[in-house]
């Protein structure tokens, strides 16, 4: 699933809870130190090719840092409804959706 967008984030470490893990995510990832707010969602999904994913997304309304993309090819700060003009993995589908249509924020 190379070269398709994604939100930043990952897997969830022994002791963690999905908001902590979040936070050492975006920290690995971006550089930030963030404001974990409430959960937006939570997604489930199997790909044809048999894997399966659970995701939890946040609301980060804050952060402090600099970004830096430290593990992306590239990363973009868009409009909400702008999203959909990207070739998102197909578990975050209905959740750029969603977005988009102010559904969720």
């Amino acid at each position: 699933m190379a070269l398709q967008w994604e939100f930043p984030g990952g897997k969830i470490e022994s002791g963690e809870s999905p908001e902590q893990a979040l936070a050492r995510e975006l920290d690995e990832e971006l550089g930030i130190q963030a404001s974990v707010g409430p959960r937006i969602t939570r997604i489930r999904h199997n790909y044809r090719h048999g894997g399966a994913v659970d995701l939890q997304f946040f609301a980060v309304h804050a952060f402090e840092g600099e970004l830096k993309n430290r593990i992306f090819q590239q990363f973009k700060w868009v409009r909400l409804e702008d999203l959909p003009n990207y070739d998102f993995l197909a578990a975050d589908r209905g959740l750029i959706r969603d977005l988009a249509a102010g559904k969720l924020l």
